[in-house]
C-alpha cells in the first residue's frame, strides 16, 4: 500500500478502511463534467490512481465540450485517461461515477441519461453515483429526484457529495468533501477521494438532501443533507465576501489605501479564503477563468435565497450580495461589449463593483 494511502487517517476519513484492495479488482471509475472544478478534480484523481500499485484502469471521462476531455487526455496520457462517447458509456462501464456539473438542469439531464442506459442493461454488481455539484435542496427537489432515479436501478446507490473550496484548492487536492447517503457506498468512495481530490470527508449521515435537522442527528433518513449543508457554508463565504467588498469601498472613500486594508485582513481575518479574496479585491484581480465565475456565485446566491424563503429564515446580507453580484455582472458585460476589459469571465470577487458603483466609484478599476 502506498505511503499516501497510509497517511490518510480517521481524522481525514470518518470510516474504517474497506476490505483490502488485493481481494477485489480495482474499481472502474468515471468522471462526468470538466468545468473549472471538475477538470482539476479529474486530473488529480487520475494522477493519484496511476500512482498506486493495484492496477487501476484509466479514468473514463466525459464532457459536453469534447475538447476539454481531449485536453486532459493529452496532458496526462492514455494510460491515465480514456474518453467516453457519451454519459451512458460511463454509467455502463464504471463502478463509481463522479459528476461535477453546472446547474440543476444539467444534473437532471445527465442522471436521466445514466438511468436510461442502466434500465436497458441493468448492472449485476454494486454501482455508486457521486454527485459533487451544488444543487438546489428545496422540498421535492433535485436530490430527491436523483435518489429516486438511481434507487430504481438494481445494486445502485447515490451519494450527494458537494465540495468546499475554490479552484486553487481543487488544484492542490485540498477540498473539503461533504458526504450523505448509503453508508457502505460512502465508505468505499471516501478512500477513493481522499487524498486524491480532497483533504477531509465530513459525514452527514443517510439524508441526501436537507442537512442536519433537529435534534441535529447525523443518522436521520429524510431525503436531503449535503446540498443544504453546502449552501449554509456558501452563505458564510458569500456573506464574508459582501462585507469585505463593503469594507474595501468604505476604506477607498475614506482615503485608506487598499494595501493597508489587505494587511489588516491578514492580521485579523487570516482564513485562507478570506485572505485570497481580499488580495483579489485589493488588486483588481477579477479574472474568473482562474477563480470562481460570477455566474456560479449568482446561482449559489439564488439557491441560498430560495432556501431562506422556504424555511422562513431571512439572510439580508445574502439578499444584498445577490444584488451586488447582478450589478457587477452587468457592469462587466457592458465593459466587455465596449472592449474595455481584458478577461472573458468575471470572478465573483468582482462583487465589489456593486458596492463601488453605489459609492460613486468605478466598478472594476480601483485606480480611477
Amino acid at each position: 500500500m502506498s505511503e499516501s494511502l497510509l497517511s490518510v487517517g480517521r481524522d481525514n476519513v470518518p470510516y474504517s478502511r474497506p476490505e483490502t484492495p488485493n481481494s477485489h479488482p480495482a474499481p472502474r471509475v468515471g468522471f462526468v463534467g470538466l468545468g473549472s472544478m471538475g477538470y482539476l478534480m479529474a486530473q488529480n484523481l487520475a494522477n493519484h490512481r496511476a500512482s498506486l500499485s493495484n492496477g487501476n484502469p484509466p479514468l473514463l471521462i466525459w464532457n459536453r465540450t469534447k475538447q476539454k476531455s481531449e485536453n486532459l487526455r493529452d496532458a496526462l496520457g492514455n494510460d491515465k485517461i480514456r474518453i467516453a462517447q457519451d454519459p451512458a458509456q460511463v454509467a455502463l462501464e464504471c463502478d463509481v461515477i463522479i459528476t461535477n456539473l453546472a446547474d440543476d438542469s444539467v444534473v437532471k439531464y445527465i442522471y436521466e441519461e445514466f438511468t436510461e442506459a442502466l434500465r436497458r442493461v441493468p448492472p449485476s454488481q454494486h454501482r455508486i453515483f457521486v454527485e459533487t455539484s451544488t444543487v438546489s435542496p428545496e422540498v421535492h427537489s433535485l436530490g430527491g429526484e436523483l435518489d429516486a432515479l438511481i434507487s430504481s436501478i438494481p445494486h445502485s446507490h447515490l451519494i450527494t457529495c458537494p465540495v468546499f473550496g475554490p479552484p486553487a484548492a481543487a488544484a492542490k487536492s485540498q477540498l473539503l468533501i461533504i458526504m450523505s447517503g448509503d453508508y457502505r457506498s460512502k465508505k468505499e468512495v471516501a478512500y477513493l477521494l481522499v487524498p486524491a481530490i480532497g483533504r477531509k470527508v465530513v459525514d452527514l449521515g443517510g439524508n441526501i438532501e436537507k442537512g442536519l435537522t433537529p435534534p441535529y442527528s447525523l443518522n436521520v433518513i429524510d431525503p436531503s443533507v449535503a446540498p443544504t449543508f453546502k449552501l449554509v457554508g456558501n452563505s458564510m463565504i458569500l456573506g464574508s465576501l459582501e462585507v469585505l467588498a463593503e469594507a474595501y469601498t468604505l476604506a477607498e472613500k475614506s482615503g485608506i489605501g487598499a494595501d493597508n486594508v489587505h494587511s489588516l485582513v491578514q492580521e485579523i481575518l487570516p482564513a485562507p479564503s478570506i485572505v485570497a479574496y481580499s488580495d483579489k479585491i485589493a488588486h483588481d484581480k477579477f479574472d474568473g477563468s482562474v477563480g470562481f465565475a460570477i455566474d456560479g456565485g449568482i446561482k449559489d446566491a439564488s439557491h441560498i435565497r430560495r432556501l431562506t424563503a422556504e424555511v422562513n429564515s431571512p439572510m439580508p446580507a445574502i439578499d444584498v450580495a445577490h444584488q451586488h453580484l447582478l450589478t457587477a455582472r452587468a457592469i462587466h458585460q457592458s465593459k466587455k461589449q465596449a472592449g474595455k476589459v481584458k478577461f472573458e469571465t468575471l470572478d465573483w470577487s468582482g462583487i465589489v463593483a456593486g458596492t463601488r458603483v453605489a459609492a460613486g466609484l468605478d466598478g472594476l478599476d480601483s485606480k480611477k
